[in-house]
């Protein structure tokens, strides 16, 4: 019997199929010198591409901390609503995640965030102060510490 098989069920690409299912295929592999003319390219592109992009991550968390901070703002709204004041300092905002204790009690009080989002993109606390009427909510920035400028300078939701 002869190597290949036919049938005239069998299409006509089918025709020449070996029997035993496989082809004889040549590999051929990438030499050294191609291999290196490869990382080099890689290389050269990580270099043009990268460091821009690391200015635009910490943009992206400026903009992302804007609005988590927007949303910490809607929380104590919220709590507001419910319980016609909004937590004390001494409360803070851990106030928004679990029933307080202290004046001024809460009287419909209800969770309004998720604790992950009491803190900031950059995995700091913010800044609460609630002077009865109204409140001061800030983020330290990237560094976390009161002042600086650029990354690290402090978003206050006033000057949203």
């Amino acid at each position: 019997m002869s190597k290949y098989h036919w049938s005239p069920t069998m299409s006509p690409v089918m025709s020449h199929r070996r029997i035993d299912g496989h082809r004889k295929t040549r590999l051929r592999g990438m030499t050294l010198i191609e291999i290196m003319i490869v990382v080099a390219i890689i290389g050269i592109l990580l270099a043009v591409v990268v460091p821009p992009l690391f200015g635009s991550e910490q943009d992206a968390k400026q903009t992302l901390q804007k609005t988590a901070l927007r949303s910490v703002a809607n929380g104590l709204e919220m709590y507001r609503l419910n319980n016609n004041h909004y937590p004390s300092t001494n409360q803070g905002l851990e106030a928004l995640v679990s029933q307080p204790s202290g004046f001024p009690e809460p009287k419909n009080w209800r969770p309004v965030l998720r604790p992950s989002q009491l803190v900031d993109v950059w995995g700091n606390e913010y800044v609460y102060i609630s002077d009865g009427p109204g409140f001061d909510l800030m983020s330290l920035g990237a560094d976390g510490q009161e002042g600086g400028e650029g990354y690290d300078a402090d978003i206050t939701y006033a000057e949203l």
